[in-house]
């Protein structure tokens, strides 16, 4: 099975040289290095005219529209691998990496969609990321539960999978595209949550596997999400996209019980009433704000589920 490398990018020179670099010293050389650039991204542009990635077989895609959506689905557009490997421009692969990926879609043809682990760093310096055995999964209420950071153990059929560190067979996605109704200019978050649902709603395996491990450098975003930096539309935006993408995977009756567990209850991200009072002694009137911003995602994000035209996802 031939391989490609996808690597949206977007004025993270350094962090993408990086991440190149590791591609280097993969087991499996992969058959293409995508690299999808804004053209206006004068820095990144620099960065591969004056080196030499031949090695790689890289090739680079274009994109003039915002958002790391509208790179992702360039990418897959141009894509000529019958596995595409996506990673974050601040991850560094390890060298079995894409080599682990391609064994497990190998193995069984009925696995659409691989991930794996990111040792996250801040800063330079790996966080204490502790272990899970529970990872990429959607409770039966509605709850998400990444910590795809943390994963230990065998290998395990999941939900979802992370961004910076999942790949696909091509026929799994051969119709489908990341959506475009998500909101945000840039991170576009929870667009992974919703690919991925996608996938396994479509009757394909998704494996986790920790030994499908990265290096993850949390590198600066260039958009409202500064990740660990409240803001108030990002805030909306990441409950709205969350909405959307679990509403559009879950069946009627698990959609009620997670609209009302949503609303009574919620998460530190998504706040519903017993969230307020939680947070409520502690943050005052920013518990307030986060609990009408939470009520207002999931107003819309509802609204946007009902409204499309389309089926739950973009096709091609």
């Amino acid at each position: 099975m031939k391989t490609t490398v996808l690597i949206p990018t977007y004025k993270r020179p350094k962090d993408l040289a990086r991440c190149l670099e590791a591609l280097t010293h993969q087991n499996l050389i992969p058959d293409e290095v995508l690299v999808v650039v804004r053209d206006s991204d004068t820095e990144t542009w620099t960065l591969l005219d004056s080196h030499d990635y031949s090695a790689l077989r890289l090739r680079t895609a274009t994109v003039t529209i915002p958002g790391q959506v509208a790179a992702l689905n360039q990418g897959l557009e141009a894509a000529q691998g019958d596995i595409i490997a996506i990673t974050d421009d601040d991850a560094a692969p390890h060298a079995h990496w894409l080599q682990a990926i391609a064994a497990h879609f190998l193995a069984d043809d009925r696995v659409g969609g691989v991930g794996g682990r990111d040792w996250i760093f801040h800063n330079g310096v790996e966080r204490d990321n502790g272990t899970s055995s529970i990872v990429g999964r959607v409770q039966w209420f509605g709850r998400v539960i990444g910590r795809h950071n943390l994963g230990m153990g065998d290998p395990r059929e999941v939900e979802l999978l992370k961004g910076a560190n999942m790949s696909y067979r091509r026929e799994a996605i051969r119709h489908l595209r990341f959506d475009e109704r998500l909101l945000g200019s840039g991170a576009q978050v929870h667009n992974d949550l919703a690919f991925s649902l996608a996938v396994k709603r479509s009757g394909w395996k998704l494996i986790y596997d920790p030994k499908v491990e990265l290096n993850h450098y949390i590198a600066q975003r260039f958009d409202e999400d500064q990740r660990d930096q409240f803001n108030a539309q990002a805030f909306f935006n990441s409950v709205h996209n969350e909405t959307l993408a679990l509403l559009d995977y879950l069946p009627l009756q698990r959609r009620l019980v997670f609209l009302i567990w949503a609303i009574l209850i919620g998460t530190r991200k998504g706040f519903g009433l017993l969230q307020l009072l939680r947070f409520l002694p502690t943050e005052g009137k920013l518990a307030g704000h986060k609990w009408s911003l939470s009520m207002q995602g999931r107003w819309q994000g509802w609204l946007t589920h009902k409204n499309s035209k389309q089926n739950r996802v973009s096709f091609a």
